[in-house]
């Protein structure tokens, strides 16, 4: 029987574009770093504001990463 250990972490991505670019780069910075990545899942999305507009996108995301599998 295969077994499978996930870790997930919170990460909070940033564009000037739109919140699923913000989304994307969160996920794309996290592949740098971590293999196996599985779901990416929007928590909450918010802008910077400034002189009445929005300036930057932001996006949180929790994603999940296989750390053991047999």
């Amino acid at each position: 029987m295969s077994e499978s250990v996930y870790k997930i972490i919170e990460l909070v991505g940033s564009s000037p574009v739109s919140w699923e670019e913000a989304a994307q780069n969160a996920v794309k910075a996290a592949g740098l770093s971590l293999r196996d990545l599985r779901i990416a899942e929007v928590q909450t999305m918010d802008m910077v504001i400034e002189d009445g507009k929005g300036t930057i996108y932001r996006t949180k995301v929790r994603l999940s990463f296989k750390i053991v599998s047999d």
